[in-house]
């Protein structure tokens, strides 16, 4: 064969197997993923072949493990079978008349039940929420369960760290979870592992990324979650993470950023459920199941006053079959009757979610969001603008957080009826890619001290018109629609 007809040989080839990838994409890629995402995809293996598939071999599929699954689908079974019964909601004031809808789709979803008799204060000072936390530490008797997707040994935790020893050394059982990728990424995160071993702590990665162990799922598959839970009795959960404000990042530092948070510190019935969350965390790290009387509920703990709260605890991320949070907010978006204002440091919605809020408005109801002025992260903060124009022409009212503050609180309020808080945003990642742990709280004494908190955000942000988008220089928009393609690669 000459060396003209191998040259042709090979031309032949490789177009058939360009050919034989593009078909093959065209079968596999579409199959239960979202239109949108699916044309992602397509678009980078058309544009970019090589490229896009080997992105999409390593990043493509957002399920775990066989086995992780496995555990999750038992611990749900785990969780409905010990918390029959136990739905002790109050009934001092008329529910709104869906809402027993949404408390059976949690429970469907994500195996949790309403429980009544809880109190809970939201804490939006970051050194304050640490500095509760740590005192909390300091009153534990016999456990403590913290898990956060950041967790970094800095001046602003140090105390926290010195509560933890505290406790090991009067015989507390402290135990840590902390995400892999995300706490390898902090500057001090050779100290903050040495210190946890140092102290005593039982602690573990969780969805660590490690080959050579044995250890490997999808690389951007976090475990976002952020709660603390003391003795079963007390809990904290929101959008903070263990680190100082700025994160010691050197680039945040540089632009003076620093993260605006909102946890909430609740006591009660609730807690069991909390902790019910890291149990199945700890489980699926070390297959080690915890205690199962945690999940049970005292009736010392139980708040019998008016003002005591309903709550309902929601868990999501890919070891679940459904979009847990993604479904909640839905449903809680269609419901509403007045009045629904969002708080979203990564607002990246899905097809989905934005016709809820647009058809929100079109239906009359006053729909405002809170965003940052400024972005920590460019692709997100660009995919985050292209919605903006669709947005404020429905009605949307938004409001721009003032720089250099990060508002990276996580929450929404329905109405007069119902609080969200936890630590997912309304983005495609925290749908659909990272655990998380939402709270729906039914209680006007709740929501009145969310509006409280919204009213302080707004005093704090200016008003985004649609006159004012609409002179976006041509540069900006390009930059917007392009990381708005490329948010739906999932």
């Amino acid at each position: 064969m000459t060396g003209e007809q191998i040259t042709i040989l090979v031309l032949v080839l490789s177009l058939l197997l360009d050919l034989a990838v593009r078909f093959a994409a065209i079968i596999i890629v579409p199959r239960n993923r979202r239109p949108s995402a699916a044309m992602a995809w397509l678009l980078a293996i058309f544009l970019i072949p090589y490229l896009g598939v080997a992105f999409f071999l390593l990043i493509g599929s957002y399920k775990l493990p066989k086995k992780r699954r496995e555990k999750q689908a038992a611990i749900n079974s785990f969780i409905i079978e010990t918390t029959k019964g136990i739905e002790l909601v109050s009934d001092d004031k008329p529910w709104p008349q869906w809402l027993r809808s949404v408390v059976h789709l949690n429970r469907e979803l994500g195996a949790m039940p309403l429980v009544g008799g809880n109190t809970a204060t939201l804490i939006g000072d970051y050194a304050g929420s640490i500095r509760a936390m740590t005192d909390a530490v300091n009153q534990a008797k016999t456990f403590v369960h913290c898990e956060f997707y950041i967790i970094a040994l800095d001046p602003v935790t140090a105390d926290f760290f010195a509560a933890l020893e505290a406790a090991v050394k009067r015989g507390v059982t402290v135990r840590v979870l902390l995400d892999h990728v995300a706490s390898i990424r902090t500057s001090t995160h050779r100290e903050t592992f040495r210190k946890l071993t140092e102290i005593g702590v039982l602690w573990h990665f969780m969805l660590p990324v490690q080959p050579l162990k044995g250890k490997w799922q999808r690389p951007d598959l976090r475990n976002h979650r952020k709660l603390l839970v003391i003795d079963g009795t007390l809990g904290f959960m929101g959008s903070q993470n263990l680190i100082d404000r700025s994160y010691n990042k050197k680039s945040n530092i540089r632009r003076g950023l620093k993260w605006q948070d909102l946890m909430t510190c609740v006591h009660g019935p609730i807690v069991s459920g909390i902790n019910a969350i890291f149990i199945t965390d700890w489980y699926s790290e070390t297959n080690e199941l915890l205690d199962r009387e945690t999940v049970q509920i005292a009736d010392e703990i139980i708040d019998t006053s008016p003002s005591a709260l309903d709550c309902q605890l929601v868990p999501s991320g890919p070891g679940f079959d459904g979009e847990n949070n993604l479904r909640l907010f839905l449903a809680l978006m269609y419901y509403a009757q007045q009045k629904v204002i969002i708080t979203s440091p990564y607002f990246v919605p899905d097809d989905s979610m934005l016709y809820a809020i647009t058809t929100a408005c079109q239906r009359g109801i006053e729909v405002q969001l809170f965003v940052s002025e400024i972005g920590d992260q460019a692709g997100v903060y660009h995919a985050q603008r292209s919605y903006y124009e669709a947005l404020l022409r429905a009605g949307v009212t938004i409001w721009l957080y003032q720089a250099p503050y990060i508002l990276h609180a996580k929450h929404f309020t329905i109405d007069d009826d119902i609080a969200v808080i936890g630590s997912s945003n309304m983005d495609i990642r925290s749908f659909s890619l990272d655990f998380e742990i939402s709270l729906m709280v039914r209680g006007a004494t709740f929501v009145q001290e969310m509006r409280a908190v919204e009213d302080g955000y707004r005093e704090l942000s200016r008003e985004l018109t649609l006159e004012e988008w609409m002179k976006q220089p041509l540069r900006s928009t390009i930059l917007d629609n392009l990381a708005r393609l490329t948010s739906s690669l999932q």
